[in-house]
This record gives C-alpha cells, structure tokens and sequence, in this order.
C-alpha cells in the first residue's frame, strides 16, 4: 500500500484495496448491510472518479445520480470540521450503505481516520453499545426508537437526517444529554449543507450553514445554493425558505407540494406544524379536487387514536385559520413506506380509492 492510498478504520481494522474483499461476507445476500459496506469502499477505492447513487424517491421516483468522489470528500471535511472529527475519535455506522447518508458516514471516516464502529441498520442500533461515541446519523425512526436508551449511552454528536424533525421528537430530545442536529441537505448535496440544534441551550428553530456555502432565494422564494467545492454550478431547490441572514434560514416547505385553495396558497408543512402538538400518531396533510376551490384540505391519519373527529375539529378552530382546516379527515390502518421509512404519500392516499384526486 503507497502512503497516499484511501484507508478506513472499520471496527478497528485498517481497510484499504489490497485487503478490501476480507469484509465481503460470502453467507450473506449480496444486498445485506454488510455487502452493502464492502461493495461501496471496493468501488471506492478503485481508480474511478464517480459514485452512482439514488435519491430517496420521498418526493417523487427516485433518480439516479453520479457523484463525483471529489464532491464527496469535500463534504466529508466540512462535517469532520464541524464536528471536530480526527484520529482520536470514534463514529457509528448504523444506516444502510446503500443511502447516500450511509456512504458519506463511510467517506467522513476515510477522510477523518477515526474509528467507524458498524453495527446493523434498525429501530434501536444503540441497545447493545458500550463504548462513547463521538459521532452518529440516525433517522427520525430511529430516534423516535432509541430514545430511552439514548438517556443512558455516552453519544457525543448526533444528526437525524432523511425526514423532519418534528415537535414529538424535540420533546424527546430534551432528556437526551447529546448534542442532536437536524440535517438540511440532498443526496445532489452529498449530504448536509446545514444543520439546527434541537436541543440542549444552543437549540434554533433554524438551519446554519457550513463553512464554504452560500445561499440566496428565487423569485419563488426558494433556495438556491452555492457550494463549488460541492457542485461546479448554483443548485436550484423546491424549497420555500425564509432567509434569516446570510448564514442562516428557516425551511417554510415545499414549492411542489403547495395547495391552492380557493385561490389561497396553502403550504401543508406549516399546518402539520401546528398540529403536531395534538396528534400522536403519523399524519400528513393533502388534498383532494373539489368543484368549488379547486383543492379541499385533507388530512391523512395512520391508526385510529382516542381523539374523534369532533375532537379534531376542536382543535382545528384553535390552531388554525380558516383556509388551513382541513375539510375531511381519513383514517388509514398503515400508511405506505419507502424502504428508509419515509411516508410516500401518493402512494398512500392511493388506498383511499378517492375518485378525484
């Protein structure tokens, strides 16, 4: 091995591409997590400039997309800076390396030296852990999972990515001693580009950027983003923010998912938002066609909970005006799921057989 050949800590072990194929794990499917490790650091460490990927498919049919390794280091360096992540340290992989947000925790690895401790994607991946932990990705699932265990483990850093952070989830944090960021980015963003304390007493309710990016907004009032050490040109997004300054901004929703009713522009994040407080189980709000405004407000619940849908409309006169109340509400018994457990809402709102949609 030269002196400037990529190597991994995995658990240990030094890893590079002369000795890579000892982590290919023979009785086991080739999709497993752990093939899924082997089969991303082999093609990283051989002589190309590319990696291919997907996007989540949580707003629309997941696409494929060519990273460049070089993108891909560079983010890295800006979450090790951040994070104050070096040699000394160690991180958890606990997300499958068939995501974008599982790679770049193998990537910030190469990059920073430290020791990557992997352990199985699932619900709760900090139940047997025993040693601290510097830093950790989890899923709002599995936060929402590993709470109570989390209250008892030494886990320095953690960000949640791949889904919003809700108020269900800040409560929980509080009694959480880690540091717990939101992530802001995309997989065409090789991960974050910001990031929100929710918790402890640097808690935000808005994103910061890192180091090397800047922001603006479009005549949509959407977020464009430039990092050219991340992407050679400005990256135009269907996200409604409000700038705060120029370092920071609050994410409103999404321009594709805005609801006009009765010639009002509803946007559906803000009213989940608000509705969060009252409603325990997974919900979102949609909409379907109607004669008079174009578009009713629905709103979409997983499991019949104790509240009845008087009680809901109680809550509805409090909380919100009169073009956000929904008009209908529907009960599903289980709401359709990508395979990172994201809510795929078309395809949900598809078992409610509505005519019009």
């Amino acid at each position: 091995m030269t002196d400037n050949q990529e190597k991994i800590k995995l658990n240990g072990k030094i890893y590079h591409l002369n000795n890579i194929d000892e982590l290919h794990q023979s009785h086991e499917s080739i999709d497993s997590w752990e093939n899924a490790i082997y089969q991303f650091l082999k093609n990283w460490f051989e002589n190309s400039d590319f990696i291919i990927t997907h996007t989540s498919g949580s707003t629309g049919t997941p696409k494929e997309i060519k990273l460049a390794k070089t993108a891909m280091r560079n983010s890295a360096q800006m979450t090790n800076a951040f994070f104050e992540l070096d040699q000394t340290k160690t991180a958890l992989l606990c997300l499958p390396s068939s995501y974008i947000a599982g790679k770049m925790m193998l990537v910030r690895a190469i990059m920073g030296g430290f020791n990557l401790i992997t352990v199985e994607p699932k619900a709760n991946p900090f139940e047997n852990l025993e040693i601290p932990i510097d830093f950790v990705a989890i899923t709002p699932y599995q936060l929402h999972y590993s709470a109570e265990t989390l209250k008892l483990k030494t886990v320095r850093n953690i960000i949640v990515g791949g889904g919003h952070v809700n108020i269900k989830m800040e409560t929980l944090a509080e009694t959480i001693p880690s540091r717990m960021y939101e992530t802001y980015g995309m997989t065409e963003t090789c991960s974050h580009i910001a990031l929100r304390q929710f918790n402890g007493n640097e808690k935000t309710n808005f994103f910061k950027i890192l180091d090397g990016v800047t922001i603006r907004q479009d005549e949509r009032n959407c977020l464009l983003i430039n990092s050219l050490h991340l992407h050679n040109e400005e990256l135009i997004t269907n996200d409604i923010v409000e700038i705060i300054d120029n370092r920071s901004f609050r994410w409103m929703g999404r321009i594709d998912s805005i609801i006009n009713t009765g010639g009002i522009k509803i946007h559906p994040e803000q009213i989940e938002k608000k509705l969060e407080s009252v409603i325990s189980s997974n919900f979102f709000i949609s909409s379907i066609c109607d004669e008079i405004t174009d578009n009713q407000i629905v709103l979409i619940i997983e499991n019949i909970e104790n509240l009845s849908k008087s009680d809901l409309f109680l809550h509805f006169k409090k909380l919100l005006s009169k073009y956000e109340t929904p008009k209908q509400i529907f009960f599903l018994p289980k709401f359709v799921y990508s395979s990172n457990n994201k809510i795929l809402k078309k395809e949900t709102i598809s078992m409610l057989n509505l005519k019009c949609l």
